[in-house]
């Protein structure tokens, strides 16, 4: 039987505001240049308002919708289950997710009264990035945003590793997988980033139980979690924890891990001035191919290609036209 979903992804919401600024700005507003730092909601207000909001590019970001929406952008369907508030930007987020062609558990009449997360994304005309997270109301993200139904409808559950920050994101985490696993709905992880496996070890090791069906990683995360010191060791030891697993490389591509062999992907050579998101967008595309009839050796090819592309460019997503070119190129090898 057909599933609704491709992919269900669960993790934080935050509109991402791009804005370019001088270094002055940063220093006058105390603020660490080429950082990403999590800020208060005082920090966050103070900095929005010096800076002219109205000539900034929005987006709804967030580590997993990133990838959710990549998923919906090749053709695949998707769903994310978040939280935002009864704002501007949680209105705002929820139409720019419909507008990507993703169904959420976001709905106007019942947001609750709050902040919804924000992320300031301030450029130099060094093309340094500086970032400043207020998490908001998604803080609070808890097993009450998970939609039972559509998760059970779905091929792919995909968890965000930065939920482990909380307890109450930690049992959203434990129960959207122990859903999936009981009704047949194979279960991916994203470690996030190296702080997530450093100081949340082991509620991260919690979460994973006995085994994940997909794991995503790139190389730090794969020796922090494992306490390997060469990557051959730390992959021959993440098999304990996860049945297939991607490692991304960077610009050295990535290792596939099937269930039986590993396998390579080879890079594509570009000029990169934006890594941010590269990750997010891989696991997007390949988590697309692997649900819709591709190999994991075509999947692997089809993410190393789409995050070759983004890393040119700045932001962390593609635009349609973007998605469909590459998924046109790949047919024509």
């Amino acid at each position: 039987m057909s599933k609704k979903y491709n992919v269900y992804g669960i993790g934080n919401a935050l509109v991402d505001i791009v804005t370019e600024v001088e270094d002055q700005f940063l220093t006058d507003h105390n603020i660490e240049k080429g950082l990403m730092t999590l800020v208060d909601e005082e920090h966050q207000t103070r900095v929005s308002n010096a800076i002219n909001l109205n000539n900034s590019n929005k987006q709804c970001g967030g580590s997993a919708a990133n990838t959710i929406i990549a998923v919906s952008q090749f053709g695949g369907s998707s769903y994310y289950s978040c939280k935002v508030a009864n704002d501007e930007l949680g209105n705002f987020y929820k139409k720019d997710l419909k507008d990507n062609g993703v169904d959420s558990n976001i709905h106007a009449e019942e947001l609750e009264a709050g902040i919804t997360g924000k992320c300031l994304v301030m450029t130099t005309n060094d093309a340094s990035r500086t970032m400043n997270t207020f998490l908001g109301i998604t803080s609070n993200y808890s097993i009450s945003e998970i939609n039972e139904a559509a998760l059970k409808d779905s091929q792919y559950l995909y968890i965000e590793g930065y939920l482990v920050t909380s307890e109450n994101g930690q049992e959203a985490m434990k129960h959207a997988k122990k859903l999936a696993e009981q009704n047949g709905v194979q279960t991916a992880l994203t470690f996030s980033d190296p702080s997530m496996v450093k100081y949340f070890k082991e509620p991260m090791e919690s979460v994973i139980g006995a085994s994940v069906d997909l794991l995503f990683c790139n190389e730090e995360e794969a020796m922090l979690y494992t306490g390997k010191d060469n990557l051959p060791e730390a992959r021959e030891e993440l098999k304990k924890s996860a049945k297939r697993f991607v490692i991304t490389l960077g610009k050295n591509g990535a290792m596939i891990f099937d269930g039986d062999t590993f396998i390579d992907i080879e890079p594509y050579n570009v000029q990169a001035i934006d890594t941010n998101g590269a990750g997010d967008l891989f696991a997007g595309a390949f988590l697309y191919g692997i649900t819709n009839g591709k190999s994991f050796a075509d999947s692997g090819k089809l993410a190393s290609l789409a995050s070759s592309k983004v890393v040119t460019q700045f932001g962390p997503r593609l635009e349609w036209h973007q998605a469909k070119d590459i998924l046109t190129k790949l047919h024509q090898v």
